[in-house]
């Protein structure tokens, strides 16, 4: 079901609700949650462990599914919607940043970075050229056929944002992507996504440390599952020109998460072989 909503208003959240366990054991991660976001906003999240930020960007990510509540994304209500069709918008519209890198250790970076595009159905010459392009950005062509382990944790990060970036997604979500860094690597890895944002990418992040607030364009403090303050330090105006990615909603060459699963599982018995 699709609702009338502001052409630059790109995610709505409606009583989002994520429920765990019940009677005495029942918690809530989110409780009655509202948010609304607009296209080119650079949007930090803080609050306390537990009150809620992880689950929030994974219910945003499509990675997880509130227990009651609307998410409109475009304004689609995506909250019902199948998990093949769920998992076609996550690999075409959202790029994913994670505290940890999520790299894959015994893949090449450059086939660590070129894994979304699977999603899309690019065959593997194509995967490697984008993949390549986005390395490139980065300064870490001459690395791309490195294993993860032999870069340092700033690299890392890089390639798990050029990874974030290669399908040219319209929103990044990035989970503490500083969090393991040192403060040089933290300052690198900070400017690369400013930078992304300036180029009309949504970004919404999960951060501890206050001092990265100035690079958003609004903050919000969570505590217990809702939102406690909401500022905005950059007018609507004055946002970058969002990008827009327009989803087919016809049948196409689209790998499942299952067909992705079975090509990973496919990859390490071919290299134990050898």
């Amino acid at each position: 079901m699709e609702q009338k909503v502001s052409e630059n208003v790109l995610i709505e959240l409606k009583g989002l609700t994520k429920r765990y366990g019940y009677g005495d054991t029942e918690s809530f991660a989110l409780k009655d949650f509202n948010l609304s976001v607009k296209r080119g906003e650079f949007i930090m999240i803080m609050g306390p462990s537990g009150c809620g930020k992880t689950t929030l960007l994974d219910i945003i990510g499509l990675l997880d599914r509130a227990s009651y509540g609307e998410y409109y994304l475009n304004g689609e209500n995506v909250a019902g919607i199948s998990a093949r069709r769920q998992a076609r918008l996550r690999a075409k519209k959202i790029g994913f940043i994670f505290q940890n890198f999520n790299l894959i250790d015994d893949l090449p970076i450059i086939e660590n970075v070129s894994l979304p595009l699977i999603y899309s159905g690019y065959s593997k010459t194509s995967r490697l050229k984008k993949a390549s392009t986005a390395l490139k950005r980065f300064h870490l062509e001459e690395r791309e056929y490195y294993l993860p382990y032999q870069l340092s944790g700033g690299q890392q990060q890089r390639v798990a944002i050029a990874r974030a970036i290669v399908s040219d997604p319209e929103i990044i979500l990035a989970d503490e992507p500083t969090g393991n860094l040192d403060s040089r690597s933290s300052h690198i890895v900070m400017e690369e996504l400013k930078a992304i944002h300036e180029e009309g990418n949504t970004i919404i992040m999960v951060t501890h440390n206050p001092a990265l607030t100035v690079y958003a364009t609004r903050v919000i403090n969570m505590l217990d599952g809702q939102i406690d303050t909401d500022i905005k330090t950059v007018a609507d105006a004055n946002l970058p020109q969002p990008i827009s990615v327009k989803i087919k909603k016809k049948k196409d060459n689209f790998a499942s998460l299952e067909d992705v699963g079975k090509s990973l599982k496919k990859h390490k018995k071919s290299r134990r072989k050898k």
